[in-house]
């Protein structure tokens, strides 16, 4: 019987050693397999390279105007694209624009974004210095003939029509002002789209334009809101990011405004009625697929209310009447479909 007993528990303590080196077995195979995971998504994350953009812009990233309207797009890209982003704003000289656009392609940037008309010239020397960098500039329809430049434009005339038809039904005086900055580009297209916009919108009125001739000159912007008002103009608009001295005049006066290039609601929400917004993410899109598939450039790009480019975003706060906006958005439905013309 004792030898019995003592055979039993020398069976009994093999057991257990068994069992506990299976079970520490188990643990420490399930605790490679998490390491082996954790590895592997580490490797993963990390071989997902970000892709490097740069923006060099002639005014304030805040300008709530041409260049904000890049920055935004840029931002509303970056974690779906996987974007490493850098900005240099305020290079309204165009010496100081061409040594950033230098600095970022020197520094392996894989899209150089000029936002700026300005700087096609000095870009075009340099693509030729750097021909595995992508760069794109705007607002143009002119790539330079080179393959690493894409040039973007925008057919702002046709937000200005659709705010110039709503500014007609709007205005009481039947005088309408713009404050223009110089003649060119997005600018003069939008200005021109609103000025057949109140012809279609109300034959009898009259629009006043007055080109400052400065993208940035916030006082001549002031002086000439000034003006309009004191013509009679109780309806106003304007273009570049020199209007938040314009606005600043329509508020003080309650005057309503019209913007363009980016939601310009902030500036005043009891005055701003609708702005025109570049959605320039719709077409970065396009040039960065391009670019990582090993197209630098090339084409020519168009935001449009048509590809979603360009969206009419009104401001609730103003209360604007339901005829006049259905007016503005049956406008918005005919550029799309063809049946309406801006003239331009």
């Amino acid at each position: 019987m004792k030898r019995l007993l003592a055979l039993l528990a020398v069976l009994a303590l093999l057991m257990a050693a068994c069992g506990s080196g299976s079970d520490d077995a188990a643990s420490d195979a399930s605790a490679s397999d998490d390491s082996a995971s954790d590895d592997a998504a580490t490797d993963d994350g990390g071989s997902a390279e970000a892709f490097k953009v740069a923006i060099v812009a002639p005014s304030a990233s805040n300008d709530l105007a041409f260049s904000q309207s890049m920055v935004d797009a840029v931002n509303a890209l970056e974690d779906s694209e996987n974007l490493e982003i850098a900005i240099t704003d305020g290079t309204f000289v165009v010496d100081d624009a061409a040594a950033a656009l230098r600095g970022y392609a020197d520094d392996g940037f894989d899209l150089v974004i000029a936002h700026g008309t300005q700087f096609g010239g000095p870009l075009e020397e340099i693509a030729k210095d750097f021909p595995d960098t992508a760069f794109a500039w705007g607002t143009s329809d002119d790539n330079k003939g080179a393959a690493n430049i894409s040039a973007y434009t925008v057919r702002s005339d046709q937000g200005g029509y659709v705010n110039g038809i709503m500014a007609a039904n709007l205005s009481e005086s039947k005088v309408i002002g713009v404050v223009g900055p110089v003649p060119a580009g997005d600018a003069l297209l939008y200005i021109d789209g609103f000025v057949n916009g109140v012809a279609a919108g109300d034959p009898s009125a009259i629009v006043n334009v007055n080109y400052i001739e400065s993208f940035s000159d916030v006082a001549l912007a002031s002086e000439a809101a000034e003006a309009h008002i004191a013509n009679n103009s109780d309806v106003l608009t304007g273009t570049a990011q020199m209007v938040v001295g314009a606005t600043g005049v329509a508020k003080s006066n309650s005057v309503p405004w019209f913007g363009t290039q980016s939601n310009q609601t902030s500036l005043g929400e009891d005055i701003v009625v609708a702005s025109q917004v570049y959605h320039w993410e719709v077409i970065l899109d396009d040039i960065i697929a391009g670019v990582r598939d090993g197209k630098l450039g090339g084409e020519v790009y168009t935001l449009t209310l048509e590809n979603g480019g360009l969206e009419i975003e009104f401001n609730d706060s103003f209360g604007l009447d339901s005829a006049i906006k259905e007016a503005g958005e049956a406008a918005v439905a005919g550029l799309i479909d063809g049946s309406v013309s801006t003239g331009l």
